[in-house]
């Protein structure tokens, strides 16, 4: 990020009051609280869904410190998030990645993403997690001929693999929540890891294997991938192969590869910020780094005694949001409400 600069807005920028990077739990909450003090959203994320980890690594596995929610999944989290926020009517801007970062001269704060858009606001919200997150890719040839058609690193909508034969590769919490959750719509489902012990919550491993019995999803194990059949993007079947080197070949549609997924800072290294093993500084009080505007908060923002918690990310998106309001509307003075009293906007 440069000093304040003197640049004229392009054709076609967008303005806003608030960016917010990271569409996660933390992300999303922000929206919330923005909304509240009449701040409008834009959110970016690299992902292509909301929920960040939430809905990429677990969205099956319950979460229970939630607040009022003894046990409630990732997916389900995220649901009701969305519906919190959407009275606000954030704008999602979602498999991009943030790039560049300036400071105008009139104080507004100018990104651009990987996909060329451009976004002009008076406070930028850092909430991504551990950074922007990529899918852990297996070493096998010919993946990229099938990525985004028959191959995928997440799953939007369930419904869309309604009657396919859908091969799992994993060993995690994704993949054991997808075969439970896919059991009910696909043709078939095939698990496929290396060895037959699991790193996911135990029960959902048992639920899997209940359901290897009623014939509803086949493990193979173990075996690892080893190679792709089909042609213009269309899998017809996935090879894999054990440790003595057996092979088998599985009528497949569609391949779903959870190995993961890395982290990386990426360009918002490079913007001046105060950052300490792959985090951001932030002021306590406000959550404010050390670039003025910017805010970091969720599990990317640091401080003396931070639990990376996702209801301390929750509280910081509301500490942040009522800093943002001086930069937002530095005219007016901000009289805080308890939402029992002041409602949301269509009441």
């Amino acid at each position: 990020m440069n000093g304040p600069e003197n640049i004229p807005m392009p054709d076609g920028a967008l303005e806003t009051d608030v960016i917010i990077i990271g569409a996660g739990p933390a992300g999303l909450f922000a929206v919330f609280e923005c909304g509240m003090l009449k701040m409008k959203c834009h959110v970016v994320d690299a992902l292509e869904i909301q929920g960040g980890q939430c809905a990429a690594l677990y969205p099956e596995k319950p979460i229970f410190d939630i607040p009022a929610w003894p046990k409630i999944t990732g997916q389900d989290l995220i649901a009701r998030l969305m519906e919190q926020a959407e009275p606000f009517e954030p704008v999602f801007h979602l498999g991009q990645q943030v790039e560049t970062l300036t400071e105008i001269s009139d104080g507004r704060l100018c990104l651009c993403t990987s996909n060329g858009t451009t976004i002009y606001a008076r406070a930028v919200m850092i909430a991504g997690g551990a950074g922007a997150f990529g899918p852990n890719r297996p070493p096998i040839d010919g993946l990229a001929a099938f990525e985004g058609t028959s191959i995928f690193y997440l799953v939007a909508r369930r419904d869309a693999f309604k009657g396919k034969r859908v091969a799992i590769a994993g060993g995690g919490d994704s993949a054991v929540d997808w075969a439970l959750s896919l059991s009910d719509v696909a043709e078939h489902v095939y698990v496929i890891h290396r060895r037959d012990k699991f790193r996911a919550a135990p029960e959902s491993v048992e639920r899997m294997r209940a359901l290897q019995s009623g014939g509803k999803v086949e493990l193979v194990i173990p075996y690892q991938l080893s190679g792709l059949e089909g042609e213009g993007g269309q899998l017809s079947a996935v090879m894999v192969r054990a440790m003595d080197g057996n092979e088998r070949k599985l009528d497949a549609d569609i391949l779903l590869p959870f190995f993961g997924l890395a982290a990386d800072l990426g360009p918002i290294a490079q913007w001046g910020l105060d950052i300490n093993h792959h985090q951001i500084t932030a002021d306590p009080a406000t959550m404010e780094t050390t670039r003025p505007g910017i805010f970091a908060i969720g599990d990317i923002a640091t401080y003396p005694g931070k639990l990376k918690l996702i209801l301390t990310g929750f509280s910081e998106a509301a500490l942040a949001a009522h800093a943002a309001f001086k930069r937002v509307h530095p005219d007016e003075s901000l009289h805080f409400e308890y939402s029992t009293t002041k409602g949301l906007p269509e009441d």
